[in-house]
């Protein structure tokens, strides 16, 4: 299948669906895609409650495109690749809308930082995390402030320091990442429907003032992870990680 973000509105909640045969991975022209939907969504009075999810199975997104990680030349063509998760992270915190998180599958990487960034999150009991950078020679530093305000950094220490090890759904959910884990896919889009139309019938004025609060104290959030693009940018050039993602080049 060819990669694509998707939106449908069914009953005012507009389900946002994002996929690439790379286990969901997110190339730049995807990330923009997926940022550009969410901005839509929010500005699109006909939604009331945003649902954000993935195509396939098994992984819900395997993180930043590695075959673009490697492609990277000099720290500024790394900055802009590392800004693609950093801008839908803060147009996922800026957005009006609440935005739920259905976690079918694996999430790896920035695409922890995405679930983090959701006001609200489901998954299954296949929804592992892992957050590999360290192992590459980089690290988690752009998703660091997502991450780290919803789950603390003791946390998010332990996933980054141990960054080849996937931590298990019932884990994520003890620490707070995830509100409920499901047995089944089946179970979660239940779940994911109910609440999605429930919220719907409250008063999005409220939902909209709820959604500030849980955001409180982010609103440096653009310059610092800016910044922090700039770390990743710079060290995504080192023999380390071109090294590390060697095998990936073909």
């Amino acid at each position: 299948m060819e990669s694509y973000v998707t939106q449908k509105i069914i009953n005012n909640v507009g389900y946002i669906e994002f996929y690439h045969p790379d286990h969901n991975a997110m190339p730049g022209d995807n990330l923009k895609k997926l940022e550009q939907t969410i901005i839509d969504a929010g500005n699109n009075n006909q939604i009331k409650v945003i649902v954000l999810k993935s195509g396939g199975d098994r992984t819900f997104c395997a993180g930043a495109s590695f075959k673009e990680m490697v492609a990277v030349k000099n720290e500024d063509e790394g900055k802009h690749f590392f800004l693609g998760f950093a801008n839908l992270i803060n147009v996922m915190r800026k957005c009006p809308k609440l935005i739920i998180g259905r976690i079918q599958g694996k999430a790896v990487g920035g695409g922890v930082g995405l679930v983090a960034a959701t006001d609200f999150c489901l998954a299954t009991k296949f929804a592992s995390i892992k957050l590999s950078e360290l192992s590459i020679g980089i690290g988690p530093f752009v998703i660091e402030p997502a991450i780290s305000k919803k789950i603390g950094k003791t946390t998010l220490s332990q996933l980054a320091i141990d960054a080849e090890s996937f931590f298990s759904s019932e884990f994520a959910k003890e620490k707070g990442l995830y509100a409920s884990v499901y047995d089944s896919v089946e179970a979660l889009d239940y779940a994911v429907k109910t609440l999605a139309e429930k919220l719907t019938r409250y008063n999005i004025e409220a939902l909209k003032e709820m959604k500030k609060v849980f955001w409180e104290g982010t609103e440096h959030w653009d310059a610092l992870l800016e910044a922090r693009a700039g770390i990743s940018g710079k060290l995504v050039l080192s023999d380390f990680t071109k090294q590390a993602l060697k095998r990936f080049s073909d």
